[in-house]
């Protein structure tokens, strides 16, 4: 099952594996790759 990410700023839609990066303290950087939008630190849950 895919699952696809809106971008806010210019709403394309891309696989959620293509425009999260994980970083070290549980939080993830979301990357448009159509428009470049980057939206750092965004916290997740973790269990």
């Amino acid at each position: 099952m895919d699952i696809f990410v809106t971008c806010p700023k210019c709403t394309n839609q891309h696989q959620i594996t293509a425009v999260l990066t994980a970083q070290s303290n549980q939080n993830v950087i979301y990357t448009c790759p159509t428009c470049q939008y980057e939206q750092k630190n965004i916290e997740t849950k973790k269990g």
